[in-house]
């Protein structure tokens, strides 16, 4: 049995796995001359989310940690924007985005409030 890195333990890298999961399965709906185009670019956004998270936890600052934090959320955010898209060009139904996208705003509320709680833990406050 192979050993478990430390990212694989949380929560909000485990929902983001599932994200990128949910978004090649939308994608694979979207028609081959856009393979290099938009689906390409909504897969890398939502394997970006889990990577940056994967990353941040290995950072030892929580500052750092933040950052990455941060960056998880903006890709999220580009996630979700390819998504509307996707469904705005007719390449991919709502009733097959939506939740999708309910699935991203939820891990978006998670990646937010994780970076919210690295930034006052390095700040020294434990109050909200």
């Amino acid at each position: 049995m192979r050993k478990t890195f430390p990212f694989e333990k949380l929560e909000v890298w485990q929902e983001a796995r599932k994200l990128v999961n949910s978004v090649y399965e939308c994608s694979r709906s979207i028609p081959g001359h856009e393979q290099f185009g938009l689906t390409s670019q909504m897969r890398r956004a939502a394997i970006s989310v889990a990577n940056n998270l994967a990353e941040g936890s290995g950072r030892s600052g929580l500052k750092d940690q933040a950052h990455f934090s941060s960056q998880a959320h903006g890709s999220l955010m580009e996630t979700a924007c390819d998504l509307i898209i996707a469904t705005d060009l007719g390449f991919v139904p709502e009733p097959t985005t939506d939740p999708i996208l309910d699935q991203a705003y939820h891990l978006g509320v998670r990646i937010h409030n994780l970076r919210e709680s690295q930034l006052r833990r390095a700040n020294g406050s434990s109050s909200l």
